[in-house]
């Protein structure tokens, strides 16, 4: 398994591979996202961050995910038109993924060891879990689907001037 943030590629929602090379000297937030979920209310905030910060080297990485109450059933092209439609989402998407279990997508399997959650424990709990990677590609902290993201500004502002 590949041991750097930025040897790790994914498949974007229009079906490219993206390698996350592209995103180094980046504060990047990675996101596993919901259509049909009590936090889907967060693309606004998350999309906020992202008009913010973008000149100064933030991205958020959204990666829709079925996995939680089947709260994300569509295809790609009805996900990113609901992301755009209803919350104005520009930030890069990509394809639905898994992120718990044998078939869980190789970015994840390198995210979740790297910040644990709750206790120690690796697996992802719910949609909207959150991980912050510093401008080298460390990954820094894992934030439940609860923390806000609004409340990662003053973290996401002290990385950008790293």
């Amino acid at each position: 398994m590949s041991q750097s943030f930025f040897e790790q590629s994914a498949v974007d929602i229009n079906g490219n591979t993206v390698s996350m090379e592209q995103y180094k000297d980046h504060v990047v937030l990675i996101v596993n996202t919901a259509s049909e979920c009590g936090f889907t209310h967060q693309y606004k905030p998350l999309e906020h961050l992202y008009q913010l910060y973008k000149e100064q080297g933030f991205v958020v990485l959204g990666f829709p995910c079925n996995q939680f109450g089947s709260q994300e059933k569509g295809d790609e092209a009805t996900i990113s038109q609901f992301c755009e439609l209803n919350f104005g989402v520009s930030f890069p998407l990509f394809s639905k993924i898994d992120v718990n279990g044998e078939d869980a997508a190789p970015l994840y399997k390198f995210l979740k060891p790297a910040a644990k959650g709750l206790l120690g424990s690796q697996s992802i709990k719910w949609n909207f879990t959150k991980f912050l990677i510093n401008k080298q590609g460390k990954v820094l902290k894992r934030y439940s689907p609860t923390t806000k993201p609004e409340n990662l500004m003053d973290e996401i502002e002290h990385l950008l001037k790293e």
